[in-house]
């Protein structure tokens, strides 16, 4: 039974190997509909994925993340909220002597953090000084030019013969810090976010949220919202896929309802009045809580940001900020690309894509002929009538000259008939010579 059931295996493979091999012509007709088959026994490509996990936890991860927004705002707070490391430590304020910086300066701090055997090269870009000038005129062009320079970096290593060791400086999310006025948008924040949109993922945050109301939170992202789509400002949103299930197309939509997101940043643990020890704020009428859902959106943030969709804010970057960049670099440059190279061709199609082209070449020919031809044609006319109307004028000039002979010849007729002298010349000339004599 083994050997039967193997021959009639072997034999169905050398069929199915057959139609494989099975060549359709370049035509109209399309080739089978591929069906998806269920397999008998385990291969072993489903381990795919665990692959991949295996790899990228022996290789690790880079991550860079920048905050932005003025003084005050709790920018450090919610960084080490957010990664429960004391990335930054205890600011030290300047004394009133100390001159205040004259540009945005550029800092950033990095780590190596470690969760259940993941490690994580995490960056944090500040930029000390944004927004805390009388005239904050062109303040974004420093952050602008901080991001390109990390762009222009990472091609510097594209570009290298050995690329065995690349590092991803770039800046993968922007958490734009909006001062909670409960108003609007300030010019500032909007010219921010609109010349920076096409560079970083952009993440808007409203601070010091528990400075406001729930009624003044809602009504005040209504109208960020509303002067970001007027503004034509693009920020990140979560990718929803094809095959995700109920529960995570929720939870994303759950997400994006909370944009921009109210955060509160705490490190501080503090006691409930119903004795549990969270992380928060201690207020004399309450505790604000830091990771409960129902006082912030800061679970939310933590959940896009790193829990959800760390990868896709590193995959759009890659994929569509940096190409982007990066095509607009090279034009500017003068490099073009030939879209035909690297292009997969169908016989058919390119045979079709040729007769056309022969077609419209021959079309081409054939009017550039008649063209030529009527040109010629017109010459030719134009020499003919020009031979004719001198023929015209030379047969006026000839019968002229006869009706002139004509008229002489009858005028001497009629002297001879009279008897009078042909020509009195002659007679003249008669008598001149007959007096000579």
């Amino acid at each position: 039974m083994r050997d039967a059931a193997s021959s009639i295996n072997g034999s169905a493979n050398r069929a199915a190997s057959l139609v494989s091999q099975q060549t359709y012509p370049a035509s109209n007709i399309a080739p089978p509909q591929v069906s998806r088959k269920q397999l008998m026994g385990y291969v072993g490509f489903a381990n795919l994925p665990n692959q991949v996990h295996r790899r990228s936890v022996r290789k690790g991860f880079q991550f860079t993340v920048m905050v932005v927004g003025e003084s005050g705002l709790g920018k450090s707070t919610l960084i080490n909220t957010l990664f429960s490391t004391p990335l930054y430590p205890a600011m030290e304020l300047p004394p009133p002597s100390a001159e205040p910086p004259k540009t945005v300066a550029i800092e950033s701090i990095s780590a190596d953090i470690e969760e259940s055997d993941v490690r994580l090269r995490l960056t944090v870009v500040d930029t000390p000084g944004f927004g805390d000038f009388v005239n904050n005129d062109s303040s974004w062009k420093p952050i602008l030019d901080s991001i390109e320079q990390r762009f222009d970096a990472y091609l510097d290593q594209e570009n290298r013969v050995n690329r065995s060791k690349m590092v991803d400086n770039r800046v993968h999310a922007c958490l734009y810090f909006i001062q909670p006025t409960g108003h609007a948008l300030k010019p500032i924040d909007i010219e921010f976010m609109r010349r920076l949109h096409t560079r970083v993922n952009l993440i808007p945050i409203i601070a010091k949220a528990d400075t406001m109301t729930d009624e003044e939170v809602t009504q005040f992202k209504a109208r960020v919202l509303a002067d970001i789509r007027y503004h034509n400002i693009q920020i990140f949103q979560a990718p929803t896929y094809e095959n995700e299930d109920e529960e995570t197309l929720a939870e994303n939509e759950e997400i994006a309802s909370r944009i921009p997101f109210a955060v509160v940043g705490s490190t501080t643990v503090v006691k409930t009045p119903d004795g549990r020890t969270v992380r928060g704020r201690a207020y004399p009428w309450g505790v604000i809580e830091v990771d409960n859902e129902e006082h912030c959106d800061f679970v939310k943030l933590r959940q896009m940001l790193i829990r959800t969709n760390m990868e896709e804010l590193r995959e759009h970057t890659n994929l569509v900020l940096y190409e982007n960049w990066r095509t607009e670099k090279l034009i500017a440059m003068g490099v073009e690309q030939d879209q035909s190279v690297f292009k997969e061709v169908n016989p058919a199609a390119k045979q079709a894509e040729e007769r056309a082209m022969h077609e419209a070449k021959l079309n081409k020919m054939e009017a550039e002929m008649k063209v030529v031809f009527a040109q010629k044609v017109m010459e030719k006319e134009a020499k003919l009538k020009q031979s004719e109307e001198e023929l015209y004028a030379r047969h006026r000039e000839m019968k002229d000259a006869l009706d002139k002979q004509r008229a002489e010849l009858e005028d001497k007729k009629r002297r001879l008939e009279s008897g009078r002298p042909l020509t009195p010349e002659k007679t003249n000339t008669r008598k001149k010579g007959f007096l000579r004599t």
